[in-house]
């Protein structure tokens, strides 16, 4: 089946979206069930609902396509080095905004070919949750971008805006983590000359280069692969450049990276 095909990508979006409507039903019961992993991040019971609604979907669309998860990933990289063409999904990044209530949490789900991202969709189920959903299809915010196509915002199940939508000419702003910082990170600031900043959580930040709210977003330290994948696709694709990134690799972590939509 076609990627391009647009009656395809909405399936895979409605598969996010459905992914999103289970998390929110943990996220409005405050029945997390949290454990915490070996590397100390939490784990809840909305991580593990989302990624088999993501992993059952996927699966019935494409079952040939492996898929690479943060709920699934301890695939050997003998064997994944030679997929030419996978998903990369994180079920519920932001855990750490979710159990916080603050809204600032999504569902990615990226789909890499030759190793880089070509599709990415980011799911916020909870993000501008006071935006009134006249149609009835999905409380909160989606963002989406593929290869060839651009990349869009939707909220609400409202209007489709091709991205970016803000032309924003002013001074230059940077996104930032809600809970890491670094001094590294201030002096890219100076460098590009960054007058204000906003603070985001999760893959949001990408999303908010990729509007034009923000025109410099950089990260300090490790992040895993599919923390960034749907994310890189939906900035890159509405015309940020991407530094620092690269995927399918031995070690799933990527090192400090930048992403700058600056004319």
């Amino acid at each position: 089946m076609e990627f391009n095909n647009k009656k395809m990508i909405s399936a895979i979006i409605n598969i996010a979206i459905n992914a999103g409507k289970a998390i929110l039903g943990v996220y409005n019961s405050d029945d997390f069930e949290v454990e915490i992993k070996t590397d100390d991040s939490p784990l809840t019971k909305a991580d593990k609902l989302s990624h088999q609604i993501i992993k059952t979907g996927l699966l019935s669309l494409y079952p040939e396509i492996p898929l690479l998860s943060e709920e699934g990933k301890n695939v050997l990289y003998e064997e994944r080095k030679k997929w030419k063409r996978y998903w990369l999904v994180d079920p519920l990044d932001g855990t750490k905004e979710f159990i916080k209530k603050n809204g600032e949490f999504t569902v990615n789900i990226a789909l890499i070919e030759n190793n880089e991202p070509t599709m990415g969709i980011i799911y916020a189920p909870a993000y501008h949750n006071n935006s009134i959903n006249n149609s009835g299809s999905f409380p909160g915010v989606l963002y989406y971008g593929k290869k060839e196509i651009g990349s869009f915002k939707q909220v609400a199940g409202g209007e489709v805006i091709k991205l970016p939508s803000s032309n924003n000419t002013g001074n230059i702003k940077a996104v930032r983590s809600r809970s890491h910082a670094s001094s590294e990170e201030e002096e890219i600031f100076k460098k590009y000359d960054v007058k204000e900043t906003i603070s985001v959580g999760s893959s949001l930040k990408f999303c908010i280069v990729a509007e034009d709210l923000a025109q410099i977003y950089y990260r300090h330290g490790p992040t895993n692969e599919w923390d960034v994948a749907a994310g890189y696709a939906i900035a890159k694709y509405a015309g940020a450049v991407i530094s620092g990134l690269s995927f399918n690799k031995k070690n799933l972590l990527n090192s400090s990276f930048l992403v700058k939509n600056i004319t």
